[in-house]
């Protein structure tokens, strides 16, 4: 059963009773299911019912809203993830969309280049922070999800997000952080991964509706590579 709060709650069965595992999905729109047919059709819930068997029985819970930017969900983490983020035992931290598109959209707009060190700088310090929080507060596992390209026909688009991708893995490994290569999930398949793919262009998102957020079926390829890196360790 899955009840829709903040929060996964993942129970474990074994051989000595349940153990309660706790994993706290946290992100943004693309966690949040936005665009999935329903919300029963977002990576979380799919990835718990990949999950779950008759020794591994699941419910629970994601914090994440539609539009949040790294910041936002620093706040969101601080400020009511806390308490049940010390009782986690993994919890996936996919975020940095909403940054990326709006340093994009502003370069469109503005006709000026991409200012990709300013939001970088910017991502980084509040990932860290994040990553910091999570650490000091609980000793779960974190898996941290890269972003994949929603524009491949877009040259600035694949510059900027795999310089966004370097600085993830280079980060998470100073945090002792695992890494979901998420984006290679998705290479070469957007047109089928995404809703409302259209040229594979940034310009596409300027139509009023942001081509960038998976379908049903991006939705289960991302829960069928996640699912792995969120199986507890033995």
């Amino acid at each position: 059963m899955f009840i829709r709060l903040l929060f996964v709650v993942y129970m474990i069965k074994s051989g000595v009773g349940d153990i309660l595992m706790i994993y706290t999905a946290l992100g943004d729109s693309i966690t949040f299911g936005e665009n999935a047919s329903s919300l029963a059709k977002a990576y979380p819930q799919l990835t718990v019912a990949t999950l779950n068997s008759d020794s591994c029985k699941v419910r629970g819970f994601v914090l994440a809203r539609p539009g949040w930017s790294s910041y936002d969900l620093l706040d969101a983490v601080i400020w009511r993830g806390s308490p049940l983020i010390s009782h986690s035992s993994v919890v996936s931290v996919w975020i940095g969309g909403v940054d990326l598109a709006n340093a994009a959209l502003a370069s469109i707009k503005t006709k000026k280049p991409l200012a990709v060190k300013h939001f970088v700088t910017s991502y980084r310090r509040n990932l860290s922070t994040i990553f910091t929080r999570i650490k000091k507060g609980s000793r779960a596992r974190i898996i941290c999800c890269t972003q994949y390209n929603p524009f491949p026909n877009s040259p600035i688009a694949i510059e900027s997000i795999a310089q966004f991708n370097r600085m993830i893995n280079e980060l998470a490994l100073s945090y002792n952080v695992t890494v979901a290569p998420t984006h290679k999930w998705f290479e070469g398949k957007q047109a089928g991964l995404i809703h409302g793919y259209q040229k594979g262009k940034i310009e596409d998102a300027l139509s009023g509706n942001l081509p960038i957020h998976p379908n049903d079926r991006g939705h289960q390829v991302l829960a069928t590579g996640l699912a792995p890196y969120l199986m507890p360790r033995k």
